[in-house]
């Protein structure tokens, strides 16, 4: 970075060196104002002159973080902001509320979840079958059929001596 910063004396020699305005224009520029109230024509007032001079100084370039980064890295700083220190490494937020017990599946929930989900697809082929809407014999032999499929797992828990559950409520609403 020290390498694209350049003493003041370089500069200037780099500007006297360019000539970047028409010799001309080199010394400092009038401008003419005409007085705004004139009643009379022939009672003139003097011309206001104002005189204005520039100089060019070649500034720094500010390196900018954001424009080294790429998109993904600018979002990753803006998403750790908003984690807590639980949720990741780099999470910047301190958690108000003590953190969430780790989730342990068990075999009991995986069979609520397969019956809930067996009724919810019987209901959704039932439908598919009845064909009240023209377009949705479309969904016919899709691939998308569960329940069967369902029913066989069920099944296989059923023989290896687990209890199958009756449909949960949200599910049964559900479907």
């Amino acid at each position: 970075m020290a390498s694209s910063m350049l003493p003041i004396s370089q500069s200037q020699a780099f500007c006297a060196r360019a000539r970047l305005i028409p010799a001309s224009l080199s010394g400092p520029v009038r401008f003419a104002l005409p007085h705004r109230h004139r009643r009379d024509a022939s009672y003139r007032k003097p011309l206001r002159t104002m005189v204005v001079t520039t100089t060019t100084a070649e500034m720094p370039k500010k390196r900018q973080a954001s424009r080294d980064r790429s998109f993904v890295d600018e979002m990753r700083t803006v998403a750790m902001r908003l984690h807590t220190k639980d949720q990741a490494k780099e999470g910047e937020k301190e958690s108000k509320s003590p953190p969430v017990a780790k989730w342990e599946p068990s075999i009991e929930g995986y069979l609520r979840f397969l019956v809930d989900s067996k009724i919810v697809y019987d209901t959704l082929e039932t439908i598919i079958q009845k064909v009240a809407y023209p377009w949705y014999a479309e969904f016919r032999s899709t691939g998308l059929e569960r329940f069967e499929k369902l029913a066989k797992d069920l099944k296989w828990f059923k023989d290896q001596g687990h209890t199958i559950p009756e449909p949960s409520s949200p599910g049964v609403s559900y479907s």
